[in-house]
């Protein structure tokens, strides 16, 4: 019967100390679990940070390109009406070109028959002084 009682205390003592290991392994796994749960909590934490900060320059983003495209659309009417103005200008100029030729043509004409008849009187005064 020692012999039996023997063994038992080893079955026991072994069964105490699987049971004692068990109980390590499971501290041990719920440090784990606890310290992946903060990691968990920290992530979370981060990515509603980011993504309120996304939103954030999502929205400032959108702002600048519309006063991006308002100042795009401004400039290409500026200089559509530069051109236009450039281009009126330019017109007006040559009218005042066209014009002032129109007028020294016939000013021109004018100095010209002018001097055309004065010639030709001067011709006859001397033709008739000559004879």
């Amino acid at each position: 019967m020692t012999q039996q009682g023997a063994a038992l205390q080893n079955y026991n003592n072994e069964l105490v100390k699987c049971i004692e290991e068990l109980c390590q392994k499971r501290e041990e796994l719920c440090q784990q679990i606890q310290q992946e749960e903060e990691e968990k909590q920290r992530l979370q934490n981060e990515v509603r940070q980011l993504t309120e900060k996304l939103a954030r320059v999502n929205e400032n983003l959108a702002r600048k390109i519309a006063s991006r495209n308002e100042f795009d659309r401004t400039i290409a009417e500026t200089e559509a009406a530069y051109l236009k103005v450039g281009l009126r200008a330019a017109q007006a100029a040559w009218v005042q070109i066209l014009e002032s030729s129109q007028t020294l043509l016939s000013v021109l004409k004018r100095e010209a028959g002018n001097l055309t008849k004065a010639t030709a009187s001067e011709q006859k005064s001397s033709v008739g002084k000559d004879s």
